[in-house]
């Protein structure tokens, strides 16, 4: 697709759009330029629709972690609640598209920023030195997959996450908005787990 498009707008157009508004549809101005102003106000909508029915989908799918969660307890027992006509997961539902709106609001490119960030952060390289940690503390635990070359992969991608990282502009505002939810988050676990005497608040049997 790259390759179609930089052989009817050359890179060097590109470059002198991305100071102007073309850049946010740089695919229309493609259409136009080979079908003229019909073909690219098509292609135009067929991206909105697009767009939306990707969110949409989206939506509906991540509302179903907050409410499996709360299922097992693991989560807030109102995102639980299944409508009653409709059997969604409504409370769930409604408040992620709370969320979204809220982010609206701000900079797409802060958003996109700020979410790389806090998933390398508090996904990737978290499960990267939690697996480190199993290997290490908990030998014995029976595990149904291998690493091979262990442990260079997973030093290789927490190596390549920290340069991701440190390589972007401006990248400690992003890493204390994840630090800031890592904190959160570790708290409200302590809480939970210190309500229902579970690790590490467990009572050791006798």
């Amino acid at each position: 697709m790259n390759i179609s498009i930089l052989g009817v707008l050359p890179w060097r157009e590109l470059k002198l759009a991305a100071d102007t508004d073309t850049r946010t549809f740089i695919v229309s101005t493609f259409m136009e330029r080979i079908y003229g102003s019909g073909a690219a106000n098509l292609v135009s909508l067929l991206i909105m629709v697009t767009a939306f029915a990707s969110v949409f989908a989206l939506l509906m799918g991540y509302s179903r972690v907050p409410y499996a969660a709360a299922k097992d307890g693991n989560y807030f027992a109102a995102f639980a609640r299944v409508h009653e006509k409709h059997r969604i997961p409504h409370v769930s539902l409604l408040a992620l598209g709370a969320v979204a709106v809220f982010f609206c609001f701000l900079r797409l490119q802060d958003v996109i920023a700020a979410l790389v960030v806090i998933r390398i952060l508090v996904q990737f390289l978290v499960q990267t030195v939690g697996l480190i940690v199993l290997r290490t503390s908990r030998p014995e635990v029976e595990r149904p997959f291998r690493m091979w070359l262990y442990p260079l992969p997973a030093l290789l991608s927490s190596a390549a996450f920290v340069f991701v990282l440190v390589s972007r502009p401006n990248f400690q505002k992003e890493v204390r908005y994840a630090v800031v939810l890592v904190l959160l988050g570790s708290i409200i676990f302590l809480l939970r787990s210190w309500r229902q005497k579970e690790w590490p608040f467990t009572v050791p049997s006798i």
